[in-house]
């Protein structure tokens, strides 16, 4: 399946991101108004992430926290990330609405719908682990494998494996496979926790390594 990862799938990321933008557009407006009725601050959120081959690009999301929040810290080591999120922002957060903006990422080449989700500049242990298996060569996406088992609710260690088992399996049948996964868990709202509510997966990884 080279010619998928080397070819169709940034063709398909094109078209099906340049479909859902336009499908997408009234939530877009009624999002971008709720969001300004609900806190101050402008509508996007704008982060340095790194993209593929460690290429840093400007993520784009809805705003879920406030403007006092910290910028270069990921929510999940915010310590009381409660005072941070806003009351939009908590259902935005656990529904994946703040997400949606990022479909202007993948249509310019940024992302890709499915992939390892990008990390901010200062996760840099999760970088270093990812760069054993090649999954940083591929572009971030939307979705993945790591996030559909466990989310927020991984250690990096893990999550860098799934993210390496990923890389080494990319496909048109696995890329489905983590699409159907990604809407069952958003559904469930599931894997979505927040600060110092996280208790991290390791166990998997200390049975692996025995």
């Amino acid at each position: 399946m080279k010619i998928y990862k080397s070819f169709f799938k940034r063709v398909f990321d094109i078209l099906f991101s340049f479909i859902a933008i336009f499908a997408f557009l009234p939530f877009f407006l009624i999002i971008a108004i709720a969001i300004k009725i609900d806190s101050r601050g402008p509508v996007f959120f704008k982060q340095k992430r790194y993209g593929r081959n460690k290429k840093p690009f400007n993520i784009l999301k809805f705003r879920s926290m406030s403007v006092e929040a910290p910028k270069s810290v990921p929510t999940y080591g915010l310590v009381n990330s409660d005072k941070y999120i806003t009351k939009l922002g908590k259902f935005l957060r656990k529904t994946s609405l703040d997400e949606l903006p990022q479909l202007f990422n993948i249509f310019v080449g940024q992302m890709s719908f499915i992939g390892p989700r990008p990390v901010i500049l200062e996760e840099v242990d999760l970088i270093e682990e990812r760069d054993k298996y090649g999954a940083n060569a591929l572009r971030p996406g939307i979705s993945g494998w790591a996030q559909i088992n466990g989310r927020d609710e991984l250690g990096y260690v893990v999550k860098a494996k799934y993210d390496g088992e990923y890389a080494e399996k990319i496909s048109l049948w696995f890329d489905i496979k983590c699409l159907f996964g990604t809407v069952f868990k958003v559904l469930k709202r599931d894997g979505v926790v927040e600060g110092d509510k996280v208790e991290l997966k390791t166990e998997k990884v200390e049975e692996e390594n025995g």
